[in-house]
């Protein structure tokens, strides 16, 4: 949810950053959007602003921003992803994926909407403690369509694998994960070194939800990041 991001939009508007956080479900309203078209339009955004954002992306988030990068890289001039999936290798792992995100989203239209957060709150990747609390999901039952289809739309079974593709991206991109966030360690360490300027800080002490569980540790990766990609834009208009 875009207000997810609230108290990291504070936080870095001491430091004179703005923050533009997107409500993904917007994009799912009323049809389905492949990752191809979402990132279409978040780089036609992108390319509306003064200077080249940098793009910060969570999870499911972090996976549709690869797909940002990807589309059109000079459009950023950086990118963030947090906790998230290059895409899976295996043709079963990805039939079964589409399959359990397929339950999910028959979850998100039929079921009591207070049991289908529980049920998604109770897996075990999302255990841990935050210490800025996620917006409520409660406030997402009028929009149960949106959900689902980003179940469906947005898939990793549906998801291409990334790795050589990101092999290509000369922008710079930082990796980042919680300590207790294992697979996703692994992943970001992985990904990292097969590209030409790519970096992993952490893994930060926290889980899978590495902006809300370690809050000011995320704002401080997010900084270094701009940090980077300013001197990274300086040395690409150097070299034009």
């Amino acid at each position: 949810m875009a207000a997810d991001w609230e108290y990291f939009a504070e936080r870095m508007a001491v430091s004179g950053h703005e923050v533009k956080a997107l409500d993904l479900w917007s994009y799912l309203e009323g049809a389905e959007c492949s990752f191809q078209e979402f990132a279409r339009k978040v780089c036609e955004e992108a390319r509306g602003e003064e200077h080249p954002p940098v793009l910060v992306g969570y999870s499911m988030g972090g996976r549709l921003a690869l797909h940002a990068l990807l589309e059109d890289s000079e459009a950023w001039s950086g990118a963030m992803i947090v906790s998230a999936h290059p895409g899976l290798q295996d043709e079963g792992e990805r039939i079964l994926r589409m399959a359990a995100d397929a339950e999910w989203a028959g979850k998100a239209l039929t079921a009591p909407w207070v049991e289908f957060l529980e049920q998604w709150e109770s897996q075990s990747v999302l255990q841990g403690t935050c210490m800025v609390s996620p917006a409520d999901r409660r406030h997402l039952e009028s929009r149960r369509e949106a959900v689902a289809r980003g179940f469906t739309s947005w898939s990793l079974g549906k998801q291409a694998d990334l790795r050589s593709s990101l092999q290509e991206v000369a922008q710079p991109v930082v990796w980042v994960s919680g300590v207790r966030d294992h697979k996703f360690t692994v992943l970001a360490e992985e990904l990292w070194a097969g590209m030409p300027n790519a970096f992993h800080l952490g893994p930060v002490e926290a889980g899978h939800r590495v902006p809300w569980e370690a809050p000011d540790d995320f704002a401080h990766c997010v900084e270094h990041l701009l940090d980077i990609a300013n001197r990274w834009l300086q040395s690409a208009g150097a070299g034009a």
